[in-house]
């Protein structure tokens, strides 16, 4: 008798928790996110940014990780982030659904999911906007604009530091720093807002390895740069050192979603670009399609490791809830294999090879020896933590060098073969220490990767001491 009730009760409440297929609103998504961690407490965490939205709601991620609530050595870092621009309600409900199925196949015992969460360490943000997101729903989700800003009428993909300026008179001064630009900003065009300065704190505290924001208004995966050089509004492909990669990163989504990347697909409102997208494989140079300065995305490839890409998922800013299913389905192949591209190329430590401890802050310079003539790529990734380190590359032959002051280069020869949904193939480096200061050198503060307290704009942005909270009322863990 109490066996059964027990049952009927287990019943009931499992129901209670199964996802629907509608907009959820702010309140919801914090209520899916603890519902979830929950039922599945012992492989993620549910935490909020160091800042609030302008009227004060909390920005919440959950993380999924056999280890929740830490960085393990060789284990890459991902981020979805979606509803950045209020208006673009898609991304928001596919990203809700992500950790739903997520959690559900883990439990299940899916041998696919369960090895990616071993490997991978994903966060998921559902809103990084959700004051835009209750704007847009509030006047009925039908405009074009209302609601893309956040409560401050900023367009929060405008507001990030501009460091393709910055990139781009480096190359034109033939300065050689081409990575973690953040410390070489000087000024700021406008005000940063609270959700983006909490995010370029989630960037600067977590060594992410890949990552996508999403948005909607068109059907394409866009990729670095997004700003031009010149200042052509559009029309000029605007190449990063990494367009190779990222043109297979970009793909990686296209070709997984139901027909990003089908040239005989409906164009979104009639524009020619949308089906010359399709007919490039469903991606897109971001300066070729329109020039944005102040971008995430180039944010993320200019001031961290991370390689970052935009999504725009369909052709409806809002589309309504009884779509939602579909698009999901849609969607869902290309979400959980673009999480494995963060397993592409190459990945180790970088040692002491006196004492055994990794080095953090060590450049990892890598140069494309495939064809006849060797090519540098000038972008640099640097170790981070205790030495570890990701280097996204596709397949070919390359001179890795890693070197820090203070010690002597090492270089190696390496042939990247990628195999589908396997982890990176390791590529140690030993550091011979040649001064003293280098021989007792080591770092074991989770953000010790750079320090920006010499400048004074950076150091506004990063003083305060506690990145990332728990829910105040959800649960810990």
């Amino acid at each position: 008798m109490w066996y059964l009730l027990l049952l009927f009760i287990a019943v009931l409440v499992s129901s209670s928790l199964q996802f629907q297929f509608k907009h959820h609103d702010n309140n919801e998504v914090i209520q899916i996110l603890e519902d979830l961690h929950l039922k599945c407490c012992n492989i993620t965490r549910l935490y909020t940014l160091s800042e609030t939205s302008v009227t004060g709601l909390p920005l919440y991620l959950i993380e999924f990780s056999t280890k929740p609530g830490q960085h393990e050595i060789l284990k890459p870092e991902f981020k979805y982030i979606a509803n950045m621009h209020g208006n673009e309600v898609l991304g928001r409900e596919l990203t809700l659904k992500l950790a739903d199925y997520l959690c559900e196949e883990y439990l299940k015992g899916n041998p696919d999911i369960k090895r990616l969460i071993q490997l991978t360490r994903i966060h998921l943000m559902p809103t990084m906007n959700p004051d835009g997101w209750q704007v847009s729903t509030d006047t009925g989700g039908t405009d074009y604009l209302i609601g893309r800003a956040n409560n401050n009428s900023v367009d929060l993909n405008r507001n990030f530091p501009d460091l393709d300026k910055i990139v781009f008179s480096h190359e034109e001064n033939h300065i050689y720093h081409n990575n973690h630009l953040l410390q070489d900003v000087t000024s700021l065009r406008e005000p940063l807002q609270p959700e983006t300065i909490a995010i370029i704190r989630l960037i600067m505290q977590i060594p992410f390895v890949l990552s996508a924001n999403f948005h909607g208004g068109d059907l394409v995966a866009n990729y670095p740069y997004d700003a031009s050089r010149s200042g052509k509004l559009s029309g000029e492909y605007s190449k990063s050192p990494d367009d190779e990669t990222f043109r297979h990163l970009a793909m990686q989504y296209s070709l997984f979603h139901a027909d990003m990347a089908n040239p005989k697909r409906n164009s979104c409102g009639g524009g020619r670009e949308s089906i010359q997208f399709a007919k490039q494989g469903g991606i897109t140079n971001g300066a070729k399609w329109y020039s944005v300065q102040g971008g995430m995305q180039d944010f993320n490839y200019l001031s961290s490791n991370d390689f970052e890409i935009t999504l725009e998922l369909g052709c409806e800013k809002y589309p309504p809830a009884t779509a939602l299913r579909e698009e999901w389905e849609r969607n869902k192949k290309a979400l959980i294999n673009f999480i494995w591209q963060s397993h592409i190329g190459v990945k180790g430590i970088v040692y002491n090879s006196i004492t055994k401890l990794g080095v953090p802050n060590a450049v990892i310079h890598v140069k494309n020896i495939t064809n006849a003539v060797a090519t540098d790529i000038q972008h640099d990734i640097t170790s981070v933590h205790d030495g570890d380190y990701f280097r996204l590359l596709t397949p070919g032959t390359y001179k890795m060098t890693a070197y820090r002051d203070g010690f002597l280069p090492h270089t190696r020869v390496v042939k990247v073969i990628n195999r589908p949904y396997t982890e990176a193939q390791r590529v140690d480096f030993a550091l011979k220490p040649i001064s003293l200061a280098a021989f007792h050198s080591n770092c074991h503060i989770p953000n010790c990767r750079h320090t920006y307290e010499y400048n004074p704009i950076i150091s506004l942005i990063l003083t305060q001491k506690n990145y990332f909270h728990q829910p105040k009322n959800g649960p810990i863990g």
